[in-house]
C-alpha cells in the first residue's frame, strides 16, 4: 500500500494522533544565536529562525520529535514551516532551504520508523510548509490595491522546491498548513501537482486553513465551506484546521467541515487562547476534553495541536481519544458545487 492507503485504513479503525507545536518547545530550551547559527557562516542573525535548527541542533529537533512519539503521535510533521525560499530570505539563508528541508524529513523519518518497528503500528511523516510571508489574494500597499509582491507561478517554484526536498527526504505527505490565502494554497497544490508528474507517482496533500475571526473566514475571505469546494480537486489525504483559536471557539466550523469533507479530517487547534503575555495556559486536560468531544460526536479522523501545545497535550489527547470510533467520511455528493467567498451549489 501507498501512504495515502496506509493511513486510511490506519484511521479506519481508530482515531489518530497528531503531533504539537515545535515553536513553544524550541522556545523552551533558550538557545542562543550560536545555537541556531552554528557554522554556516550566514550574514544574518539567526535567533529564531526555527528551521535552521535542523542543520546546527539536529539533536534538538530530534528530540523533540521523540517526544511526540513517545506521547502517541502517529502523525509526525517535519519542522519545516517556514523553510521556503520567501521566508529564509529574512535570515539570508534562501541557498539553505533545500538542505533544511532534506535535513528535517529525514530526522522525522528516521525516528517514525524506529517507533514503527518497535511495536509495529504505523506512523506518517507529513512534511509541513507554511503559508510565507506574502500573499496573493490581498495588497500590501492600501494605496495600491492592485499591487502585489509576488506573483502565483513565483510562489508554485517556491512550493515546489520545498516539497521535492521534503518528499525526497522521506515525507509520506505535503502538509499545507494555516492557510490564511486560498490562493497561496492553490499555488502550493500546483507545486505538488507539478511534482507528482515529474515523480511519476501520487504525492498526497493534506490542507489545513486557519481562520481569522470567529465567523469562520480566512483571510482572503473564504469561508469553511467555500475554502473546502475550492480545493477538493486536490483529492487531499486530509482536510482540517488548525491554529487560529482554542478547541473550544472552533467546534463549530470543524462541524461544518465535517459534514462536507468526503476525505479525512485533522484538526489541530491551539492550546486555547493567548494570555496577555501571548502565552498559553489551557491545560493538557482541558484541550483534551475539548478535542474528544469532537471524536465521541464523529468529528474528526486525526487530532493534535498548535500553537502552546506540548507533548503532555499530545499524551492526554491520545489518552482521551482511545477506543473512540472514527469518524465515517461521508460520500461524495453528485451535485455542483462551487466558491467564491461563500460557496454556491447548483442542484442536479
Amino acid at each position: 500500500m501507498n501512504a495515502r492507503e496506509r493511513l486510511n485504513a490506519e484511521a479506519a479503525k481508530r482515531i489518530l494522533v497528531f503531533d504539537g507545536a515545535f515553536g513553544t518547545q524550541i522556545q523552551g530550551r533558550g538557545l542562543s544565536e550560536a545555537d541556531y547559527a552554528g557554522d554556516l557562516g550566514l550574514g544574518a542573525d539567526q535567533k529564531g529562525n526555527n528551521d535552521i535548527l535542523a542543520l546546527t541542533r539536529p539533536d534538538v529537533i530530534g528530540d523533540i520529535t521523540r517526544a511526540y512519539l513517545d506521547a502517541g503521535s502517529d502523525v509526525v510533521s517535519t519542522n519545516t514551516f517556514s523553510a521556503n525560499r520567501i521566508s529564509q530570505a529574512d535570515y539570508a539563508a534562501e541557498d539553505k532551504v533545500e538542505e533544511i528541508n532534506l535535513a528535517s524529513a529525514r530526522i522525522a523519518r528516521e525516528l517514525a520508523d524506529e517507533f514503527e518497528q518497535a511495536d509495529g503500528r504505523p506512523r506518517f511523516v507529513a512534511g509541513a510548509i507554511g503559508p510565507t510571508n506574502k500573499t496573493l489574494s490581498l495588497s500590501p500597499d492600501v494605496e495600491d490595491p492592485g499591487f502585489r509582491e509576488i506573483d502565483f507561478d513565483f510562489l508554485t517554484g517556491v512550493y515546489r522546491d520545498q516539497a521535492a526536498a521534503l518528499v525526497e527526504g522521506g515525507a509520506d505527505f505535503i502538509l499545507i498548513e494555516t492557510i490564511f490565502d486560498t490562493l497561496n494554497a492553490k499555488a502550493g497544490i500546483m507545486a505538488v501537482k507539478q511534482l507528482e508528474r515529474e515523480l511519476g507517482r501520487d504525492v498526497p496533500v493534506m490542507l489545513s486553513m486557519t481562520l481569522t475571526d470567529l465567523s469562520g473566514r480566512n483571510l482572503s475571505g473564504h469561508t469553511v465551506e467555500a475554502f473546502w469546494y475550492a480545493v477538493r480537486h486536490a483529492r487531499p489525504a486530509t482536510i482540517g484546521l488548525n491554529c487560529s483559536f482554542g478547541a473550544e471557539q472552533l467546534r463549530p466550523h470543524i462541524q461544518v467541515l465535517s459534514g462536507i469533507a468526503d476525505t479525512l479530517l485533522m484538526a489541530y487547534p491551539n492550546a486555547g487562547l493567548p494570555n496577555e503575555l501571548g502565552e498559553y495556559d489551557e491545560a493538557p486536560e482541558t484541550t483534551a476534553a475539548l478535542v474528544k468531544a469532537w471524536a465521541e460526536n464523529g468529528r474528526a479522523n486525526i487530532l493534535g495541536g498548535c500553537c502552546g501545545s506540548t507533548p503532555e497535550h499530545i499524551a492526554a489527547i491520545a489518552r482521551a481519544v482511545e477506543g473512540v470510533a472514527p469518524r465515517k467520511v461521508p460520500a461524495r455528493d453528485t451535485e455542483m458545487r462551487l466558491a467564491g467567498l461563500e460557496p454556491f451549489s447548483i442542484a442536479a
